[in-house]
């Protein structure tokens, strides 16, 4: 497992502005967005569930895994999914801890716990 996914009770829009709100909250920003939805549209003309990849950053942590690993940068930012499949809204979030299991540095392993328990509390709020 390597995402931390719940189902939300509300509309896509819903999820994803309280995704935004929650994020905000634990000090992440949103750095980039990708409407996979639309693109796929307007690249192959393919349909697809509303889908959206929010890449959110915390500024402190990221300084501090820069600062640890150079190369930390291949997993930034940490991405948020809300997407729709089969008239259900989910969200979810990386599991910052398996990627830094990944290059074997303890002090990321240690940044990636502390930023997972952010994102965890980000998708629990959006669906309280």
């Amino acid at each position: 497992m390597y995402g931390y996914k719940k189902e939300f009770n509300g509309s896509f829009q819903e999820a994803y502005n309280k995704a935004f709100e929650e994020l905000k909250k634990e000090g992440f920003g949103v750095l980039t967005e990708i409407d996979v939805k639309k693109t796929l549209k307007e690249k192959l003309n393919e349909e697809f569930n509303e889908y959206k990849i929010l890449g959110a950053c915390n500024p402190s942590f990221a300084f501090k895994t820069l600062k640890a690993e150079k190369e930390i940068g291949l997993f930034l930012p940490c991405n948020v999914i809300i997407f729709k499949d089969k008239g259900k809204v989910f969200i979810s979030a990386i599991l910052p801890s398996i990627m830094m299991d990944l290059i074997g540095n303890k002090e990321l392993e240690e940044i990636g716990i502390e930023v997972e328990a952010k994102l965890k509390k980000v998708v629990d709020m959006v669906v309280k």
